[in-house]
């Protein structure tokens, strides 16, 4: 047992054990002490020649400069005396991998990727037409939609949220059938296919982060509803595009209410509540003036679980809004059907577009921001593509006329939609568009083209 001579106050003082070539050395040195001090009086004492390099039991090296406190040295810890050269312990890529820090934002990435290919696989299986294909897309969907489910693993939150994409791309590789007119039916089943995985996902779930899967559970549920009823009733396919249409637009502004649930006992204390003429006459605990005091860990759970509930519903609005929007206009043949079509993805659209104003979260703010865009896009390309053409022109350049008249009261204002003036004239805006869009899908529909025809 040795002690190191250093200047300064020898109070703070580590017990090691130094492991050499000259056997097991215990010093008692101070915590101020570097890894030269240390192996300047190993070698001292064991008679050692040159000063020996130190490192940890791992095999870390220590470095000279940096005291043994500092490095994190503590009493009874290990160090071994070298005088070889230093060679790192050679680290694997599967252990380089395990050791990384998870990165939920990255993942998030690709899980979003990973579900984007899945549907493309999936559209290429279902219209491929070899059954050994087929049979093989969907096996292999199935598996990573209940391996994704499972909760095994890291990043198991993103892959649980991206599962039910699996599923639903696994029910329409099996179902599609080319030149077959039943796409409602087949998206349905996609649709309960996505919700039945989610469920699974939720209920093996370890933790309390199922609300992207509630999300999953309910767009699912409502894809079914509005894809298989017409189906069933031998209705035309228009009504469940127009219904899907309406149902996306409609959640872009119930969403948020509905994610944001805050409990009675974190805005009220329950307790005080009940105060009766006994109570108030006791002099005791019961009768004297408190404060409530919410916890901010509790807090921060409710606005991290809102916030995902908020953007897996911006999510899903804009799934489906990219796919019924085309979906309904192509489906509108008859002139009456189709401009309430038309009308119906503009004015979605453009409430999509005013509802994002009011979201304070980024990402789902951008998110609904593409499904207006999304929508705009697909009536364009329509406009260009499909029938009537020919009235192209005027649409252009009323189109044109609106967006510069939006131009010049943005920059005379120089605050856009955030004065108050802005967004009382935004609100009555976004009403407006949803009233006409409610309006338009009578027409789209063709409850109002059958009324019609019927009268006349």
């Amino acid at each position: 047992m040795s002690d190191v001579a250093m200047p300064g106050s020898t109070a703070a003082t580590i017990a090691l054990s130094i492991h050499g070539p000259a056997g097991v050395l215990d010093l008692v040195v101070p915590a101020g002490a570097t890894p030269v001090d240390v192996a300047r009086e190993y070698a001292a004492q064991a008679d050692v020649a040159g000063i020996p390099l130190l490192q940890t039991a791992l095999g870390e090296r220590l470095n000279a400069a940096v005291p043994l406190a500092d490095a994190g040295i503590q009493t009874g810890d290990l160090l071994v005396a070298t005088t070889g050269v230093h060679r790192p312990r050679r680290v694997t890529l599967l252990e380089a991998a395990k050791n990384a820090p998870e990165s939920p934002a990255l993942a998030s990435l690709v899980a979003a990727t990973a579900s984007l290919v899945a549907g493309l696989a999936a559209w290429y299986a279902g219209r491929s037409g070899d059954d050994t294909v087929r049979t093989v897309a969907v096996g292999l969907l199935l598996a990573c939609a209940l391996g994704g489910a499972l909760p095994i693993g890291r990043h198991t939150r993103q892959r649980a949220a991206a599962a039910p994409a699996f599923g639903a791309a696994a029910a329409f590789a099996a179902l599609h059938e080319p030149g077959v007119h039943l796409l409602p039916a087949i998206l349905g089943a996609a649709g309960i296919s996505a919700a039945v995985v989610a469920g699974i996902g939720r209920a093996l779930a370890v933790d309390d982060g199922a609300e992207v899967a509630t999300v999953w559970i309910a767009g699912g549920l409502t894809v079914f509803g509005c894809c298989a009823l017409p189906t069933l009733l031998g209705w035309d396919d228009r009504i469940a595009w127009t219904l899907l249409v309406l149902m996306s637009m409609m959640a872009a502004r119930f969403a948020p209410a509905l994610a944001v649930d805050v409990p009675d006992e974190a805005l009220l204390d329950l307790d005080r509540l009940a105060v009766t003429a006994w109570s108030a006459r006791d002099g005791g605990r019961r009768a004297r003036r408190g404060r409530v005091v919410v916890a901010a860990d509790a807090m921060e759970r409710l606005v991290r679980r809102a916030s995902r509930t908020v953007t897996g519903a911006a999510a899903a609005v804009l799934v489906t809004v990219v796919i019924a929007s085309p979906l309904l206009l192509t489906s509108a043949t008859i002139d009456l059907d189709r401009i309430g079509a038309r009308c119906l993805v503009l004015f979605a659209g453009c409430a999509l577009l005013l509802a994002a104003r009011s979201y304070r979260h980024a990402a789902a703010r951008a998110l609904l921001r593409l499904a207006g865009l999304g929508a705009l896009v697909a009536l364009a390309v329509h406009l260009v593509a499909g029938p009537g053409a020919a009235h192209l022109d005027t649409f252009g350049y009323l189109a044109v006329g609106l967006g510069l008249v939006a131009v010049a009261a943005a920059v005379a204002t120089g605050r856009g939609w955030r004065s108050v003036w802005w967004s009382r004239r935004a609100e009555v805006a976004e009403s407006l568009c949803g009233s006409l869009a409610f309006a338009a899908a009578v027409v789209a529909a063709g409850v109002f083209r059958r009324l019609w025809e019927m009268t006349s």
